[in-house]
């Protein structure tokens, strides 16, 4: 996917990603945007590695696992924001 692609993808998959979240941050349209895109490449990371599931494009299985990936950094950043 090109640059253009990874922020339309990463915004999204952002967007959603804060409105599940319990706690939703407010980083605004740039924090999800980043959100979703660092979200994206750690799914698709942990993702390829254990499930053999990574991201492949606009497509059901890469935003499932770009939401969660999200969720797990959100998650991260809290675990160790508060210790």
């Amino acid at each position: 996917m090109g640059i253009l692609s990874w922020i339309l993808f990463g915004m999204i998959t952002g967007i959603v990603a804060n409105i599940i979240d319990p706690y939703p941050e407010r980083g605004g349209l740039i924090g999800a945007v980043i959100l979703g895109i660092l979200g994206a490449i750690l799914g698709g990371i942990l993702g390829n590695v254990v499930f053999g599931i990574g991201i492949s494009g606009f497509n059901f299985p890469s935003f499932a696992v770009a939401v969660l990936g999200s969720l797990l950094l959100l998650f991260i950043g809290r675990a160790f924001g508060r210790a």
